[in-house]
């Protein structure tokens, strides 16, 4: 197995989340036309975004450039993730017109691409399956040339949740590992690794033709080694796309960064990943699962091998 670079400096790093981050994590404030224009479609919309809820350091840049992660079924999870800044409470009840506000947000901001995510939502029958199908067709009903990507949780790997979103047809069927399996119980003590591969194996069981794609997080004490390895879980159960990118803390009451990795490092691991087969393979700082998501679809699109017959 090749060997991760040791570029960083080698003395933890799990100070508070307020000190100061390196040179390569900062970015610019808000600014532009695009950027005012896209927060007010979202705010008139009323659905969330996983861009401010989640507290995304890439928020200005997606904004800027009129694109933005949609958060369904409302901003309460079931769950408490520690690398999650999304509030856990009570949920309300699913609002049955959201789908058609949401699409009415998508053809206002004319996005090529549009990314769904939720918070989990065990408290209900079908966990929200039905309202994500929901939400895919409003979307392909308005707006004909526009490719969406789901972002579910894990809805307990059940076969029919899954395949009632399968069945909305959406472009890509996106659903992260998070962070490698040793540290999944300490970081997502209601999840579940082993789950989450089988959600992706799930997929491709029920609609073999359709786009996967997961994402690791790492910073949070990971190994190198342990880095290097954990992207052969997913392409064992035919995992196309893969996203590589740093944790950050987005309070002090979450799990604290272990390490900042240098660009560099994270060359390492996109070249690993790479031999393993991947379509396509995001790895950087600021790389998130639905960061430049557009982008990602199209490249990985245009590497498939039935891509003259998709």
């Amino acid at each position: 197995m090749p060997r991760l670079r040791v570029i960083s400096p080698p003395e933890p790093l799990n100070k508070p989340a307020g000190r100061r981050l390196p040179p390569w994590l900062q970015r610019p404030l808000p600014a532009g036309q695009t950027f005012t224009h896209t927060r007010e479609a979202v705010a008139v919309s009323r659905v969330a975004t996983v861009c401010q809820e989640a507290k995304c350091p890439n928020l200005t840049e997606c904004w800027s450039a009129g694109t933005a992660t949609f958060m369904i079924l409302g901003d309460r999870c079931t769950r408490r993730c520690h690398y999650c800044a999304v509030t856990t409470a009570r949920p309300n009840p699913p609002d049955d017109d959201e789908p058609r506000r949401l699409a009415r947000a998508v053809a206002e901001l004319a996005l090529r691409h549009a990314v769904i995510t939720a918070v989990a939502r065990d408290d209900l029958p079908d966990e929200g399956a039905g309202h994500f199908a929901e939400c895919v067709r409003g979307i392909h009903a308005r707006s004909s040339q526009t490719t969406v990507e789901v972002l579910p949780a894990d809805f307990h790997a059940r076969t029919d949740c899954i395949a009632t979103v399968c069945e909305a047809v959406p472009e890509i069927y996106n659903h992260n590992i998070e962070t490698v399996e040793r540290l999944t119980p300490a970081i997502r003590p209601q999840g579940g690794y082993r789950r989450s591969l089988e959600v992706l194996r799930v997929v491709k069981s029920v609609a073999p033709g359709m786009l996967t794609k997961s994402g690791l997080m790492i910073g949070l004490g990971e190994t190198g080694d342990e880095i290097l390895a954990t992207p052969e879980d997913p392409r064992a159960v035919g995992c196309d796309i893969l996203t590589v990118g740093q944790y950050l803390q987005p309070t002090p009451q979450h799990a604290p960064v272990a390490k900042f990795y240098r660009p560099a490092e994270y060359e390492d691991v996109a070249g690993a990943a790479d031999k393993l087969g991947f379509l396509s393979v995001a790895s950087g700082p600021f790389v998130r699962s639905s960061y430049n998501a557009a982008e990602v679809f199209e490249r990985t699109s245009r590497a498939r091998p039935d891509a003259s017959t998709a």
